[in-house]
Order: C-alpha cells, then structure tokens, then sequence
C-alpha cells in the first residue's frame, strides 16, 4: 500500500482516517449516501488514473510544451486529452458537484486527496481539469440558473474546459488596475475589449468549448477594485438549444514558454480587436472581484495541494534513490576495500529526507485540514488559513524539491531524473494566485489584525486540544509543551503588532509581514505535527507488527523533527516582527 511514486499511501490513510477522522462526514446529511469504503474507493482510482493516464506523460508535455503553430492554433502533445477524457469518464470533473447534477457529491477532504494525486503524477494535466471545475463552481455559487445549465453542465461532463482570467500585461496582480471594460450591448449582454496575461488553459482543442471567466469594468463605475465586474466569455458562443454557436471575439495573440509547469499552455488573449466579444454578467455589477474570489480561494488552497504534492514526489524519489544508490563508507569505517554502503546510511543524507517528510507531512495535514474546514463550514477559519495554506506550502515545498535534488547529487541536477522538474513545477507556486508576499500581507493586514479575532479564538482552542491530548503521552508532552510556547509567542506578536497599527504605524506593522506566514505556518503545521503524533502513539499502543510499528515510530520521529529543529525558525521571525524595525521604510532607492 505504501510504494507510490506519488506519495506514500499508508501516510494518506493514516492522515484521512486516524487524525482528521474523516469518516466523521457521514454524519453530515450531504454525505450520508457515502460509506468509508466509497471514499477509499474514489482515491484508489485516482491513484489508479494518475499513474496509468497523467504520470507517463508528465515528462514527455515538459520537453514538448504546447506552441503556437502557423495557423494560430496551439498544438498540444495528444496524451493529454486522453488522460483528461479518462479523467472526466471516471467522474471527477464534479467530485463534489451535487448528484442531482450528474457529481459524485463527496467531501472536499476526499476530493483534495484525489486531486493530490493527479497533481502529483502531472499538475500540468491536471491543472486544465482544475480549472475548469473552478469555473463551474463559480457558475454554480454566483451564476442564473440558465448560465448553470449553459455552461456549468458541460463542464461538468468533461465537453467544456474553463479559465480564470484577472491578470492584465499592466496590472499583474494589481487588479485596481485593470482596464478591460466591458461594455452594455442592449440584449443583456456585454461587449469587451481588452487584453488578458498568464491564463493557464487560455486556448488549446482539449475541449468543445472554454469558458473564461473574466474580470473587467462597466463604464460609470466605482474607481479601483470595487468597481470590477466579473463575465463569462466563452470561447465559442452557446446558442439556446446547447448547441455550439460562433467563434468569439476572443484572440490568441501568443503563449508563454515557462520555467515549470510547461504542459498547461499559458497565453496572452486579446478581446474584443473586432469589438464583437460577447460577455456575459455574473453576479451584480460591480460585485465582480467578491464573486471571483470564490474561485481565487479555491485556487489558492489548490496551489498548497499542489505545491505538497510535488514536495511529496520530490521525496518519494529521493528516498527510494537514497535506498538504491550506493557511494561511499560510513564514517569511522577505514577499510578501502569494504563495499560502499547505501548513501540513506550518511547521516547528512538522512537529515535531507527527514527534513522533507517533515514539511511533506505536514504540509499534507495542513491541505487535508482545509478540505474538512470546507466540508464543515468552519468558513472563517478557513479564511484565516487560506493565505497560510497557499503561502507557507509554495514557500517550504520548493525548499523540500531542491533537497530532494541535493540527494541525488549531479543526477538530481540532469534531466534523466525527474526531480529537477518537479522543483521548476514547484517554483511557480510562490508566485500565481496571489504571490506570497501578498498572502502575507493578507495574512497579517486583513485576518490576523482585522476580522480574525473569532477565528483566531477558534484555532487557539483547537491548539490548546491538541496540547491537552499530547500530555497522556510521554512521547509526545514535550512537543505540545513546544507548540505551546510557540502559540504564546505568536499571540504576543499579534497584540504587538495590532497595538502599533491601532496608533496609525501601519506601514511600520505590515513592513517585515512576509514572516508572518513562517510565525503562523510554522505554529499550525506543528500544531497538527502534534495531532499526528498523538494518533502515532496511540496507536503504537496497539499495533505490533513490524511494518505498523516502523510507519508509527517514524511518525514520532518526524513530528519531533519538525518541533524541534523546524519550528525553532519561526521564533526568530517573530522577533522580527514584534521589533517592527523600521529599516525597510528607511531603505531608499538610493540605497540599493
């Protein structure tokens, strides 16, 4: 069950059933058709589709990234529709879609570790289906009820595809900025003009249709963000019977040849060169960037599964490496003509992957985490989250993928291994969907000093559980007791820093916020560090074969890991940030 290319299954199990409990969910009337073995069946078969369909062209969609061919069309290796046309077969375009509408209605926990593994084995692929089911989601939570049937439906049944399109060549990710307009044509609709960057999925014939979601302004409306309206923009038109109508108003005009992530096609989209792109409004107007962010949250917690997932595949082929390879003696060891021993045997390498199932496990913990905050409703907690989930993952999961490099060594460093991908895939993490600057801004600015105080009481209380649980353990007392005084000193920072941006010093209190997602995230991973391993040492009570033993002890083993020598690094950023040194306002152009 353990050996996966992807990750190790046992340690999905054990996250989904013996700590998050995720059995719990039945209880809930929108799963109550569910039984534990239809969850486990559902991540047996994306197992099962991943590394049959998404993983063998994970390599082949890197070296023949999608290009423009003279026709204007994009041109895309054909194993990827065929592992999206198997992927929406088998039902997991709508995972958590309604049965009423054609889903599988499971829990979002399941759906994330499903998601996981297609990421995993090629967040390329999987990105075009994520998409599109963002998009759906997004019809279905703010679009009529014709849209839905128009547009959600098709998606859905795996025949339409769909995009997110905020980012201008201007505006990057200032969308105040934006200045695609969009303007009323009379029938209801709209006609747009403008010009769209970075849009993953942006055109390609993966799919009957794409269906763009896409953000612009309404002449007469409010200045900056709030007067932003959100618009569906298909690709081609949708005539009243379903049918597929003309080709919109909506232009390739180039695509983006990236560092990783190379299979999904990124493109620069023109609207509107012959002003005849037909919108779509979505929701009120001027409510466009409030609808949208029921997408850009989605995406961001999606961005944290998929950063884990690559830091996951990152360490499973280092370790098995590390196991394989032979280099070297063990220190002390003088004899020359002694066999060379395995390099898991140098304790530097050891410390390598230890380090990485530390931030992998964790990280995993922290994804599962948010899908059960989703499926309970727990939504200001989870937007306490979000930005931890999206921003501590990219940054810890692309420092796990270049371990994973170190491990190999010059291998790791060639492209006959796949881990130097996965950190180029792992590396546009901390940058799209709101980089991590932002999300720590957003972080500190919005949630911890602005509305978090009921969310911020709700995980002080779920710490403090999980403190209490770890003292019927000598094993685990001393990391709770850690976690603890870790939790105290980020409470500190909060009153610290709250007090200095309640006197008006808000630049000096938002200047150093990039530490505070290591002060939070490193807090919350151990916190539930220590939930993994109460639920370890519970069970070693129990379990007495070998192979149990061995998988409970290294959970032990990690948790102490991450505790004691990972969390330490978030007391310095906190000193950081309760000391609000005024260096960076101080720091001119001049200066650098």
């Amino acid at each position: 069950m353990r050996h996966s290319p992807l990750t190790d299954r046992r340690n999905l199990s054990f996250l989904l059933h013996e700590v998050l409990h995720v059995e719990s969910l039945l209880a809930l009337p929108r799963f109550a058709n569910h039984t534990r073995e239809t969850f486990d069946a559902a991540v047996e078969l994306a197992h099962e589709l991943a590394i049959t369909h998404f993983l063998p062209h994970n390599r082949l969609s890197d070296v023949r990234e999608p290009h423009m061919a003279a026709n204007g069309s994009v041109v895309i290796v054909p194993e990827v529709k065929a592992a999206l046309d198997a992927y929406a077969a088998a039902g997991f375009m709508a995972t958590i879609a309604d049965e009423t509408l054609g889903g599988m209605q499971l829990p979002m926990t399941i759906a994330t570790a499903c998601d996981g593994l297609f990421m995993a084995a090629n967040i390329s692929t999987s990105g075009y289906a994520l998409l599109a089911r963002g998009a759906a989601d997004l019809i279905h939570a703010h679009g009529s009820a014709e849209q839905q049937q128009r547009y959600m439906r098709p998606i859905f049944e795996g025949r339409y595809f769909g995009t997110m399109c905020l980012s201008e060549p201007q505006a990057g990710s200032s969308l105040a900025d934006i200045t695609t307009v969009a303007e009323p044509h009379g029938d209801g609709t709209y006609r747009l003009r403008g010009a769209k960057m970075w849009i993953s999925g942006g055109d390609h014939e993966l799919a009957e249709n794409i269906v763009h979601m896409v953000l612009a302004k309404i002449p007469g409306g409010p200045p900056g963000v709030k007067g932003i309206s959100l618009f569906i923009v298909p690709r081609y038109l949708v005539n009243a019977d379903g049918s597929r109508g003309r080709r919109n108003d909506v232009v390739l005009a180039g695509v983006n040849h990236k560092l990783g992530q190379r299979g999904i096609v990124n493109t620069f989209l023109k609207l509107g060169e012959q002003n005849e792109c037909v919108g779509e409004l979505v929701g009120p107007p001027h409510a466009g960037l409030a609808c949208m962010f029921h997408m850009m949250n989605a995406a961001r917690i999606g961005v944290g599964v998929g950063a884990v997932m690559l830091g996951s595949a990152g360490y499973q082929h280092s370790l098995a490496y590390a196991q394989e390879r032979r280099q070297g003696r063990r220190v002390g060891q003088k004899d020359p003509s002694s066999p060379p021993v395995a390099i898991i045997d140098h304790a530097d390498v050891r410390r390598m992957l230890v380090q990485q199932k530390a931030w992998v496990e964790g990280g995993l913990a922290l994804v599962l985490y948010a899908g059960m905050l989703v499926d309970r409703g727990e939504q200001e907690l989870l937007d306490l989250l979000t930005p931890i989930v999206k921003a501590w993952t990219a940054e810890w999961m692309v420092k796990a993928n270049d371990l994973a490099i170190q491990v190999l060594g010059g291998y790791g460093y060639t492209r006959e291994y796949p881990v130097e991908q996965y950190w180029r895939d792992n590396r546009l993490n901390p940058i799209h969907e709101g980089t991590n600057g932002i999300q720590a801004i957003d972080l500190l600015g919005r949630k911890l000093l602005g509305r978090g105080g009921g969310a911020l009481g709700k995980l002080a209380q779920m710490i403090q559980a999980s403190i209490g649980a770890a003292e019927a353990h000598s094993s685990t007392r001393p990391l709770g007791a850690a976690v603890a005084r870790s939790h105290a000193q980020a409470s500190r920072v909060v009153t610290t820093v709250g007090a200095a941006a309640a006197r008006g010093e808000v630049q000096r209190a938002v200047a150093h916020a990039h530490h505070a997602i290591t002060v939070f995230g490193h807090l919350v991973v151990a916190w539930l560090w220590v939930d993994q391993a109460v639920a370890a040492a519970r069970a070693l009570d129990t379990w007495t074969s070998d192979d149990n033993r061995a998988f409970y002890e290294g959970k032990l083993l990690a948790a102490r890991w991450f505790i004691e020598h990972e969390l330490p690094i978030a007391d310095h950023a906190a000193r950081v940030l309760e000391a609000m040194d005024p260096i960076l306002l101080d720091l001119r152009v001049e200066h650098l």
